[in-house]
């Protein structure tokens, strides 16, 4: 699947105050280069028991019978519960569907889910909103840094992200690994299978948490080799860069059964926690007015600015006379051909 290079080592940015240009201007040279980075969690909302709790919930999930979990069946909008090998995030180079489980939260209104919650989770619906709450703030902060960092309106970003002007298609998600010892592994071949294809996430924004001791991310490095990521206190962001002409990263990224853990006596699951920040849906996805962006997207071997009509960042550039695709439109796209719905389901 691929060779892995040495751990690479991101950055770790303090956003406790996201009004400071200094530190937009870090984040989007750290966005830019590694497409990754830290957060120090010491500048966000979360507290150690609130990412404590989350993950004692996805594992409660996790370990419910079958049939509970069928009862929240993943749906075309993207929410609900997908199975081991259900997901392909890789389709051209993987011989089998992930081997994962996933639990995904749409957005919550009035502090309500809007999707149907399995047995282990409903009495919890609170907890699991007040979570998704603290990541929309973290990534609200961090879009506030990017915008300072390029150098434009501080709430360009933030007001295309905000949930009370509309639906987004932002997700809340648990999701599990099981070890590479477990009964619904025994079909794993080295070198051929992974966890989670490689791929690049679909939204603005994602924050990952992870557990010690629970290795598996890697990222494509710009020399075609994997780079482990290592697991560090607080949660790892992405940005993304259709807004910017691929100036920011749209990293390739994959989760492997890590050859330490194969020879491991006691190998663990793997649980992890992300947040997928996507803009409201009608929002239109074209490049923001930006001079670094300008500047970038006119070094040598750039599109021509006549030519750039929509965006970049891994959906592509709209035929001239097109009008850009919508935020929802994107996202849609992307999850058909993750998981095969059709438009009309």
């Amino acid at each position: 699947m691929g060779d892995t290079t040495v751990p690479i080592e991101l950055p770790v940015i303090d956003i406790s105050n996201p009004h400071d240009p200094a530190v937009g201007k870090a984040m989007l040279d750290a966005a830019a280069k590694y497409g990754f980075l830290y957060v120090n969690s010491k500048g966000t909302d979360f507290t150690v028991k609130d990412v404590d709790d989350a993950f004692g919930l996805s594992k409660e999930f996790f370990s419910s019978p079958a049939e509970e979990k069928e009862t929240c069946r993943i749906q075309p909008n993207n929410r609900g519960w997908s199975g081991m090998h259900i997901e392909t995030l890789d389709p051209e180079h993987q011989r089998t569907g992930d081997f994962k489980e996933a639990m995904n939260f749409g957005d919550f209104k009035d502090g309500k889910a809007q999707q149907p919650l399995p047995p282990s989770l409903s009495p919890h619906e609170a907890e699991i909103n007040h979570f998704g709450e603290l990541c929309n703030k973290t990534c609200t902060r961090i879009l506030t840094l990017l915008a300072l960092g390029l150098e434009i309106p501080e709430d360009f970003f933030t007001t295309r992200h905000d949930p009370s002007t509309g639906p987004t298609g932002s997700i809340l998600r648990y999701l599990y690994y099981p070890s590479i010892f477990s009964p619904t592994t025994a079909a794993y071949k080295h070198d051929k299978d992974v966890r989670a294809g490689a791929h690049s996430d679909y939204g603005s924004i994602t924050l990952l948490f992870q557990r010690p001791g629970q290795p598996g991310l890697e990222i494509l490095t710009p020399e075609g080799s994997w780079a482990p990521v290592p697991i560090v206190p607080g949660p790892a962001a992405e940005a993304k860069g259709y807004w910017t002409d691929g100036l920011l990263k749209s990293t390739v990224h994959r989760v492997v059964f890590p050859l330490a853990e194969q020879r491991s006596p006691n190998p663990q699951d793997r649980y992890t926690l992300v947040y997928f920040c996507h803009p409201v849906d009608e929002t239109e996805l074209v490049p923001v007015p930006s001079g670094v962006v300008a500047a970038h997207r006119e070094r040598p071997g750039g599109v021509p600015a006549d030519e750039r009509v929509g965006f970049g960042g891994g959906a592509g550039h709209l035929v001239p006379g097109k009008r850009p695709l919508t935020a929802h439109e994107h996202l849609m796209s992307r999850l058909e051909a993750t998981y095969g719905f059709t438009k009309n389901e």
